[in-house]
């Protein structure tokens, strides 16, 4: 039943979501301006939406209830345009979507370390590491948080303990937003089949 495998998936991505927020894991928001757009808040919402939607569908199918499967392909429906309608708005208004966002990142840089924010420090330590890339824009931008000219451990070619404080040639040199900016647009085929899939099933 394609309704009951909705739901458990959905269950699925709540319980990912739950065990995120419980153990302020390595995925976080790297927002000042929006803390609640977490990656654990995100999965929390999105698991108990897609629950709610395949509840109604099961329930429909089941009672062969034509007033609930109708509100069943509506949800969806309505799912699938809010989705056609964020890919437009994300393509009409990227360069004022980068300003806005390198921007709000670098506020975010001062959070980093802070107490109440480990999700936060922890996932900036992982961008950089994996994405060998230090800063938004660049390294100095660190300088600022720190008011001297160091960096997070994280930044450094070969980690050591307050390998920060060292000079800035063994440091990565990339910026993490367009490091992984190009890391997206090279996965996105991958993302829009998926995205496309994901609409077929949902019509």
């Amino acid at each position: 039943c394609f309704f009951f495998f909705s739901q458990l998936g959905g269950c699925g991505i709540l319980g990912v979501g739950i065990w995120l927020a419980v153990t302020q894991g390595n995925f976080a928001t790297l927002s000042s301006s929006f803390p609640s757009l977490s990656a654990a808040n995100l999965l929390i919402v999105t698991g108990t939406f897609v629950m709610i939607i395949g509840f109604v569908g099961c329930i429909g199918a089941i009672k062969e209830n034509k007033c609930l499967l109708l509100s069943f392909f509506i949800m969806l429906l309505i799912i699938f345009l809010l989705e056609l309608t964020v890919v437009i708005l994300f393509f009409v208004y990227t360069d004022k979507i980068d300003k806005y966002a390198q921007r709000d990142l670098k506020k975010g840089l001062h959070l980093y370390g802070t107490d109440g924010n480990i999700g936060l420090t922890n996932a900036w330590s992982i961008i950089q590491t994996d994405f060998r890339c230090c800063g938004v824009s660049n390294y100095t931008d660190w300088f600022e948080v720190y008011n001297t000219t160091r960096v997070p451990d994280s930044c450094c070619l070969e980690f050591s303990e307050n390998c920060g404080l060292h000079s800035p040639g063994t440091w990565w040199k990339a910026p993490c937003y367009e490091t992984v900016k190009v890391w997206l647009q090279e996965n996105l085929l991958a993302v829009g089949i998926f995205g496309l899939c994901t609409a077929m099933v949902q019509v």
